[in-house]
């Protein structure tokens, strides 16, 4: 029996989780000696590239890899997400798609985790800032049959895919890929308006990591973040872990493009987990910053992937752009699946007990983030995150 409060409205509740599924939510009364945390349903990221040194754009990657990364995303409050393959050789990205659907074929547990596979690239700008950290090398234009190839040795999981519209046929493209159930995203482009209008009325519906993938300097007016913050057909996808985005950047994207077209992703590298300093990496050389920022190693200005998870995003969101508990949660776990046509997780009997314990750290300055700390994460109404823990044993947050 799980004792908390619903993120949604705070109300204390008792959960009871039976044979992978929530059985009952019924109201409780909170204990007056200390507080309750927060529960939610299980967070959805979309972006996730990697963890601990292990990228899945990888031609060493094996299916343990696989369902290690996997079952890492439990500490950040994940029960779903999508392993992110990067630009590569066609022969890496093929070898990385049919690791993944192997781990997903002979691991129940990684299957039930992984929500689809999102490709990001090889489809995308070749210039500099556009391109960011993807290889120049194996940037190309949009091919449906290598597509259609790498989409076979995925198993069919491919359901998000991220390409620069301007590239040499990418309308048709993107109309033959939307046709085929896959969410077609715009990103890492030098597109201008025409070529951002033609991809979205083709089928494009997001914008992956919008405000980065981007030239250092663009023009007052017109250019292409302007040009997608204004189509609102297309949705959002924001990295705000307090270093890709402004925090005035982030409140004014929230407010244009509304938390109902916005997704919290957190864009995490393989490189997230390692300490400061210089790391050998899949695309590059890669170094961690003091302050937790991941670039690309020798400059401290071109960003390539994230650290933090994606409840630093919550947490700064609900700082940076003054949105509430429920609607930052929301745009962690609601938005992502409606997105991708998945069910919505809920509190409510029958819905699978995938949920995540928190607590919402205030800062001890008011002009710093507060922190959304994991308590306890449960995937199918069993405790995967603190290894070794049982159900509820940190309801009551010490």
């Amino acid at each position: 029996m799980l004792l908390a409060c619903r993120y949604d409205t705070g109300e204390p509740v008792a959960i009871e989780c039976r044979e992978g599924r929530i059985a009952a939510v019924t109201a409780a009364e909170a204990p007056a000696a200390e507080p309750l945390p927060f529960v939610a349903p299980g967070l959805f990221d979309v972006q996730v590239n990697g963890y601990g040194g292990q990228e899945f754009s990888s031609p060493r990657l094996t299916p343990s890899t696989v369902v290690g990364i996997a079952r890492i995303q439990a500490t950040f409050g994940v029960t779903r997400f999508c392993p992110t393959v990067t630009t590569a050789a066609f022969e890496v990205l093929s070898h990385a798609l049919a690791t993944i659907h192997t781990a997903c074929r002979t691991s129940p547990e990684t299957a039930g985790r992984i929500a689809g596979i999102h490709l990001e690239g090889p489809y995308l700008s070749m210039e500099n800032g556009p391109r960011g950290a993807h290889p120049r090398e194996h940037c190309r234009d949009p091919d449906f049959a290598e597509f259609q190839e790498l989409q076979f040795a995925a198993g069919g999981r491919i359901r998000l895919l991220t390409l620069a519209p301007e590239l040499d046929g990418a309308v048709e493209f993107i109309r033959r890929v939307a046709a085929t159930g896959v969410v077609v995203a715009i990103g890492h482009t030098a597109a201008d308006g025409a070529a951002i209008r033609a991809a979205v009325d083709a089928g494009a519906r997001l914008s992956t990591h919008l405000g980065n993938g981007a030239h250092l300097l663009l023009p007052r007016h017109p250019n292409y973040l302007w040009d997608q913050l204004a189509e609102d057909r297309l949705w959002a996808s924001l990295i705000v872990d307090g270093h890709h985005l402004p925090p005035e950047v982030v409140k004014t994207f929230i407010r244009a493009k509304t938390p109902e077209r916005c997704l919290l992703v957190s864009d995490l590298s393989g490189m997230a987990g390692h300490p400061a300093g210089r790391h050998e990496g899949q695309l590059c050389d890669l170094e961690v910053l003091d302050d937790g920022r991941l670039v690309v190693a020798g400059q401290r200005e071109l960003l390539a992937g994230a650290a933090a998870p994606v409840t630093a995003g919550i947490a700064n969101a609900m700082h940076f752009a003054g949105v509430d508990l429920s609607t930052a949660v929301a745009m962690a776990t609601e938005r992502p699946a409606a997105l991708l046509g998945l069910p919505i997780a809920r509190l409510a009997p029958g819905e699978p007990a995938d949920l995540v314990l928190f607590r919402i750290v205030p800062p001890a300055d008011q002009e710093e983030t507060p922190t959304f700390e994991v308590l306890q994460t449960l995937v199918a109404g069993a405790v995967a995150w603190p290894a070794g823990g049982e159900q509820g044993a940190t309801a009551h947050p010490p």
